[in-house]
């Protein structure tokens, strides 16, 4: 490794032959990087790559087996987080840590209290937040609760954590996995400002347009290992998808054009109201043929997830709905996910976590979810088949290439991306009439997102029909016969992806247009 020029800063953060193992699984492997003091830069690879793991230790949330860690030139010991926070490193985690029914700026005094009386912490902190707040854009009320904040404004609840810690260093895992497109491209403003006042950015991502957009240098990682660093501007997305992958990756949705037969759902009039009395849905039709994927284009909350949750018999509504010519009760009455799966409906929750799985049970527990009652796996009246779960789910996990193929593994045990995996499996593998399926791949990287487009369009050209909802234009452009736009509740119209562009998706998805359909 080549020294730097002398009178040279030395890196913000060096790590040098840092390997970590869990039993017998390799996470890290002789990892070698360097990140330049006031740089944005990217570490990504695929889910399982080691990325998070290298960033945990360097947060101290876990202990290297071998190697050193060097904070501004200066070699650090690391062995817990309360060490990385008075060596200056703060992380903002994929998955927020937040209290919930605590207010912002309780949230953010939380484990930093000045002494025994907390008078002193809430004034400093109040007064620090508005400061932080007209710095960077990190608006957001100190007095509001979590429970009442959007993602993207809970995000800045943890940015803002770590900067009142005094954080040189942040590190951030997936962070616009659960953003839409608008509030990522305003995490990426707050995150130039940050860069432009002297901080160091780690972005751990899969996505390539984040890396193209907001580093200034990017390593790739694979398999536990570090295969290269790159200048951002000296490379490009086909490359970096090479390195990740290992192999050429397609980054465009290949398919040939749809046949639509019958039509398979039939929705006229759906109307969901919420337990606080909003109109979540207001009159919702729509058809989907068997043989075609119909998407559903939006900003996140107008009405995609209460459509979704109604059509899987999750939420009560009113209206009229028929599955190939059958009804199907939308009033919950006698609606549930267990009666919708029977009649040929499968479901990929949006939230994997929260309604997808149940992350204490082993993968072959969640590859059975739903469909327990099968006889397949149940041996006379009061017990079941384990051995006949654990065979399917060990099935599914090597059809869809789920990592490691280990049924015996807890959910929680799996990255998100192999989460999403099994969720897929349950419900494609049963090859259902209709395929409810919401932001199939969020948070998922590259070498799955390909995968799993390709199982949702093998569906569709098994005559089966596809209902998609996704915040991410290029997906629904990419894998919709066509396309429909929600605003407020509401369809603003269809179009046909080749008749259309993502501009005027995006006037359709602010209300601004959509007159009439494709």
């Amino acid at each position: 490794m080549q020294g730097r020029p002398a009178g040279a800063a030395p890196p913000a953060i060096e790590l040098r032959g840092i390997s970590k193992a869990f039993g017998p699984v390799q996470a890290n492997k002789d990892i070698h990087i360097r990140v330049e003091k006031g740089t944005i830069h990217g570490i990504i690879g695929e889910n399982g790559a080691g990325k998070s793991t290298l960033m945990s230790i360097l947060y101290g949330f876990y202990r290297a087996d071998s190697g050193e860690i060097l904070i501004n030139g200066q070699r650090t010991d690391i062995p817990d987080s309360q060490a990385a926070i008075r060596a200056g490193i703060g992380m903002v985690f994929q998955h927020f840590k937040l209290v919930q029914n605590f207010s912002v700026l309780e949230n953010v005094i939380l484990g930093a209290e000045a002494g025994r009386l907390l008078k002193p912490s809430v004034s400093r902190a109040r007064g620090l937040l508005k400061q932080l707040a007209t710095d960077f854009g990190l608006n957001v009320d100190p007095d509001a609760l979590i429970e009442d904040l959007s993602v993207g404004h809970q995000q800045r609840v943890e940015i803002l954590k770590a900067l009142y810690r005094e954080a040189d260093i942040l590190i951030l895992d997936e962070p616009t996995g659960v953003l839409t497109p608008s509030e990522a491209d305003h995490l990426f403003r707050i995150l130039r400002g940050l860069r432009d006042e002297g901080k160091t950015i780690i972005l751990i991502t899969h996505k390539l347009r984040e890396i193209m957009e907001v580093t200034e240098s990017v390593s790739v990682m694979r398999r536990g290992e570090m295969v290269a660093t790159v200048r951002t501007a000296e490379t490009g997305p086909p490359e970096l998808a090479e390195l990740m992958v290992g192999r050429k990756v397609l980054l465009r949705v290949n398919k040939r054009p749809a046949t639509p037969g019958p039509v398979v759902l039939d929705v006229k009039g759906l109307r969901v109201v919420d337990s606080m009395g909003v109109e979540r849905l207001r009159g919702i039709d729509l058809q989907v043929r068997a043989g075609e994927i119909l998407g559903i284009a939006g900003v996140a909350g107008n009405g995609q997830s209460e459509l979704l949750e109604a059509l899987a018999g999750l939420r009560a509504g009113e209206g009229e709905a028929t599955l190939a010519g059958q009804p199907l009760d939308m009033t919950g009455q006698t609606a549930d996910g267990q009666t919708r799966r029977a009649s040929g409906v499968a479901h990929v929750p949006e939230d994997r976590q929260r309604r997808g799985l149940v992350m204490d049970f082993f993968a072959w527990e969640n590859t059975a979810l739903g469909y327990h009652h099968d006889p397949a796996y149940n041996r006379g009246r009061f017990w079941m088949d384990n051995a006949a779960m654990i065979r399917t789910a060990q099935t599914y996990m090597t059809d869809f290439d789920v990592r490691p193929p280990n049924p015996a593994l807890t959910a929680e045990s799996f990255s998100g991306g192999n989460q999403q995996k099994l969720v897929l499996a349950r419900e494609i593998e049963r090859s259902p009439e209709l395929l409810l399926v919401g932001q199939p791949t969020r948070g998922v990287d590259i070498g799955a997102i390909e995968f799993i487009h390709q199982r949702i369009i093998d569906l569709r050209d098994a005559g089966k029909a596809v209902l998609l909802v996704s915040v991410e234009l290029d997906e629904i452009m990419a894998l919709s016969d066509r396309i429909a736009v929600m605003f407020d509740g509401r369809i603003m119209g269809e179009r046909l992806p080749e008749a259309t562009d993502e501009g005027e998706l995006g006037l359709m998805m602010a209300g601004m247009t959509g007159k009439g359909a494709a």
